[in-house]
């Protein structure tokens, strides 16, 4: 959220590797940066370049503050995304992605890249749809099972309906979940503005949606769209196995472009071991033998795949490279870098940290919302700290990793094992899934510099999240001072044409 962003993947395209720009909670980026001011002007420039711009205009009038809100002064709340009356939360989370695609790619042809992940599966189409706007050239996805993204893919870039099959909490049901691009570009009035009158005032308002626009029949005048056709960009499937590459290879419609082979050793999130789960001594997540990927079994598929988790160094590279990969994926060794989205502050810490010996990274089987294990870089004063843990109320206002589930009523509700206890447990859930869950959402935008402010100085702490093997940085900051994006990929490749994404 935040760290891999334009700038950071501006800079890696600019070496002629692949930039990556994170997809998540990019609505939020959209709206954070615009009250904190938009210093640049790069958000109102990249907006300006949307083919919509009633709707542009619309978000623009209602988060936009010139010279930023004060210090101290909360960030007005934004609708979140729902199953059903979602359309305003649709519609940043469109503008969030075009914007992020659109700054990293302004002013060269080298291609850009964007990560989502599948769990989240209410943002998935209309992020997507922003991200093609905006002209991306390759989609990652990971944290589920994503065969049909491909195809998403296509019908987007075509402007054709969709629908999402979305998981119910607890049930075996889905429920399909369309969205329409086409529509989207051609709403007018009042239901343009993000959520509506008083938007932003407390988390109930964040909740509340205008009615539903009037479907694209009933305009008066033509629906606006693309000024130039579309190009479906290329789908790399994040697996940690074989297996799953194999399965989505064997049919057309879900077989990607190519796979990201990523290993317990990366940062954020990763897949927890096959099998029962063990933990060490240290409470982390026992791995063995069946959870390495056998890599003869990946080169059969002929696919194109790269190698990501500790695969920063040279000799890591080319190692990949002869077991028939096409390149590797790095992540933390540009997160440290000079042009990330991680607050200084907390880059030049984990810098330091690294360079005395005592940065530990911890892969916490528990901190995540999504039960999948996530590395936590263990710094006082972050959400690793027990004290800071403790003090922080828990609150659940941007909720990109709740899970829709059905009510006793029929209904349709949301829930997080990281909010409230109390409501939790009141919707239905498991006393035991909030034990030891922290709230990503808020942690990750205070890692970027844009958690939400509290009273009496009580704002979000930040997350920071690492892979744990950290041994770049005897190379790139041997004394635990700064280094850039090019200087990374140089070390990595040799200052030679390889294949990298960052």
């Amino acid at each position: 959220m935040g760290i891999s962003h334009w700038k950071l993947a501006r800079a890696v395209s600019h070496t002629g590797q692949l930039g990556v720009v994170s997809g998540t909670a990019l609505d939020a980026l959209l709206t954070r940066r615009l009250q904190t001011g938009d210093p640049g002007g790069h958000v109102r420039r990249a907006l300006a370049a949307f083919p919509a711009p009633e709707l542009t205009t619309a978000v623009l009038n209602h988060f936009y503050v010139e010279g930023g809100i004060t210090p101290g002064e909360r960030f007005r709340a934004q609708p979140m995304l729902r199953v059903e009356r979602g359309e305003q939360a649709e519609l940043l989370t469109v503008l969030g992605n075009f914007v992020e695609v659109w700054l990293a790619k302004e002013g060269h042809q080298a291609p850009v890249g964007i990560n989502y992940l599948e769990k989240i599966q209410l943002g998935l189409a209309p992020g997507l749809f922003g991200a093609i706007l905006a002209g991306v050239d390759y989609v990652l996805v990971g944290a589920g099972v994503p065969g049909h993204v491909p195809d998403l893919a296509r019908r987007l870039t075509q402007m054709q309906p969709v629908t999402v099959r979305i998981r119910l909490d607890g049930t075996e049901e889905d429920y399909t979940h369309p969205f329409d691009p086409a529509a989207l570009l051609s709403r007018t009035g009042p239901a343009t503005a993000p959520g509506g009158q008083g938007a932003g005032k407390d988390r109930a308002a964040a909740e509340t949606t205008s009615p539903r626009t009037n479907p694209p029949t009933e305009q008066k005048h033509p629906a606006p769209g693309p000024a130039h056709p579309l190009r479906r960009p290329h789908i790399l499937a994040i697996v940690s196995l074989p297996l799953l590459a194999s399965y989505l290879a064997r049919d057309e419609t879900t077989a990607p472009d190519g796979f990201v082979i990523e290993t317990h050793g990366a940062g954020g999130h990763s897949a927890p071991p096959r099998g029962t789960l063990q933990l060490d001594a240290q409470g982390e997540p026992v791995y063995g033998p069946r959870d390495h990927p056998d890599l003869t079994k990946m080169a059969k598929l002929d696919i194109p795949f790269w190698l990501a988790g500790g695969a920063a160094h040279p000799e890591r590279l080319k190692a990949a490279r002869a077991q028939g990969a096409a390149g590797v994926q790095i992540g933390s060794a540009f997160a440290l870098c000079e042009e990330s989205g991680l607050h200084p502050a907390l880059r030049h810490d984990l810098r330091t940290r690294a360079h005395t010996k005592t940065l530990k990274v911890r892969n916490d089987p528990l901190a995540s919302p999504t039960t999948f294990p996530f590395k936590i870089a263990e710094v006082t004063g972050t959400l690793s700290d027990p004290a800071v843990r403790t003090t922080r109320r828990r609150v659940c206002d941007l909720g990109y990793l709740r899970t829709p589930y059905r009510t006793p009523t029929g209904t349709i509700g949301y829930r997080c094992p990281a909010e409230p206890e109390a409501a939790y447990r009141r919707k239905g859930g498991t006393p035991t899934d909030t034990e030891g869950r922290l709230c990503l959402c808020n942690g990750l935008l205070a890692t970027a510099g844009l958690g939400q402010r509290h009273p009496h100085g009580r704002d979000e702490p930040p997350i920071l999240t690492l892979g744990q093997d950290l041994a770049f940085l005897t190379a790139l900051s041997p004394d635990g001072g700064p280094y850039g994006a090019r200087e990374a990929v140089e070390w990595l490749t040799g200052k030679h044409t390889a294949t990298t994404a960052g």
